[in-house]
């Protein structure tokens, strides 16, 4: 998210060339796929397993339900269905890799994808520094508590500070059910790809084919014949790829344009993080009674 914020400080300041506006676009694109590809190699099925039948069951509601309502509440607000569906994406499942990644399909302007951005990380910060609150004050043990922060926070780096704050085991928890949701990143967009070209027979919709690239590294890392250090190499430079593709978004994002956007947007962000923080908080409880 700081690369947003410092691409969009300079286009707003310094300005941005007309010349550099189809360089950019390539900057977004190439290294935003192959940062999600990549992403590939930090989960493999084994640690999703270890979930359990009961805890992967609540990660998909945390995704199907949080997907739809938001989408259901963006109409209702009147919100854009494309800036809604990339909010929706975005706190579903992963937070700015979700919101880019769904953009592929989804084609909204760089002014959207700024604002859902700002939105999801905003109130996934906020989560980060309640939920721990939170689970103070409620009956939830360590595992319990670290699906539900995995299952509803929507950063990664999130994920991982509000999980630690609980403890080692609850920490370690919430890092794999996050992997969990991270997976389901792939059947999200092709969904979506799938979905936008029912709805639009006569539109060619493109293929989010690196998705399917993300797939095939999630099952070679599963094989468990890579090298730690490799996996580590790769996830350092799937950060500095996202980096890359997020500033790229940031400078070209006019802040006139983002704040005529309004504050429907960001009410639907708050709506959409209570619900998957309610509702998971909920299920949570009931999966370790």
């Amino acid at each position: 998210m700081l690369a947003v914020l410092i691409g969009m400080a300079l286009r707003n300041t310094l300005g941005r060339p007309e010349s550099a506006r189809s360089g950019l676009a390539l900057a977004v694109r190439a290294p935003l796929r192959l940062g999600i590809v990549l992403l590939g190699l930090q989960v493999t099925l084994a640690e999703i397993l270890h979930i359990g039948a009961g805890g992967l069951a609540l990660l998909l509601f945390a995704l199907v339900a949080t997907f739809v309502v938001t989408r259901w509440l963006g109409r209702r607000l009147g919100v854009s269905d494309g800036l809604a569906s990339l909010i929706a994406a975005g706190t579903s499942v992963c937070g700015a890799s979700a919101i880019v990644a769904a953009n592929t399909v989804v084609g909204e302007d760089d002014e959207a994808v700024a604002y859902a951005l700002a939105t999801v990380t905003l109130f996934g910060t906020v989560a980060m520094f309640l939920y721990p609150l939170i689970g103070a004050l409620l009956p939830l043990g360590d595992p319990a508590y670290g699906l539900w922060i995995g299952a509803s926070v929507h950063e990664v780096a999130q994920v991982v500070a509000a999980g630690f704050a609980h403890g080692q085991t609850s920490g370690e928890a919430a890092t794999v059910a996050k992997l969990g949701r991270v997976l389901l990143l792939a059947p999200l967009v092709i969904f979506m790809a799938r979905s936008r070209a029912a709805g639009e027979r006569q539109a060619r919709v493109p293929i989010p084919w690196f998705v399917f690239g993300f797939i095939a590294l999630v099952l070679v890392a599963s094989t468990g014949w890579l090298d730690p250090a490799l996996r580590s190499t790769a996830a350092l430079v799937t950060q500095v790829l996202l980096a890359f593709a997020l500033a790229a978004v940031g400078l070209e994002t006019d802040f006139k344009r983002l704040l005529a956007q309004g504050w429907r947007p960001l009410a639907l962000g708050a709506l959409a993080t209570l619900f998957i923080g309610a509702s998971t908080l909920v299920l949570a409880l009931l999966w370790q009674w």
